[in-house]
């Protein structure tokens, strides 16, 4: 014998099974936190990156005929769901154009879905989307 009574043996104590449940809520906490953060952060590059190339589409004729250096809804919408498309893992996208000061300009709102590891074990929803947002315009000159 072990000098342990018969009725404890092979039993674990109610406080450690409520401790290890806490520790597991807490790392479920900062690893889907974590997750979610990088996902937030990968939808606002991505909106930058998608607004950047489509004010990069600008109406070359009016352009070359001396005119009004503006942004093309057209080409520009095209080219960032060809970005976005490239770029994946995008669940879908919005894209304005916003006139400020005169002046228009391209806005780009993309939505991503991150999927959660733990924190569904604890009732959670499985998934939670996430939205980053950028604008761009047009520089046609010196800054």
């Amino acid at each position: 014998m072990t000098g342990r009574r018969a009725s404890e043996s092979g039993r674990v104590s109610l406080f450690l099974a409520v401790a290890m449940t806490g520790v597991l809520v807490i790392i479920s906490l900062a690893y889907d936190g974590a997750g979610q953060l990088r996902s937030l952060q990968r939808a606002d590059n991505l909106a930058a990156e998608a607004a950047r190339s489509g004010g990069q589409m600008i109406d070359r004729a009016q352009a070359i005929e001396g005119g009004p250096k503006k942004i093309d809804e057209a080409s520009a919408r095209s080219a960032v769901a060809s970005y976005l498309r490239a770029a994946g893992g995008v669940a879908g996208h919005d894209v304005s154009f916003p006139v400020v000061n005169g002046e228009r300009q391209i806005q780009v709102r993309v939505r991503i879905t991150y999927r959660r590891n733990l924190l569904g074990l604890f009732g959670l929803k499985n998934s939670v989307t996430v939205t980053g947002e950028a604008t761009a315009r047009a520089l046609t000159g010196a800054p």
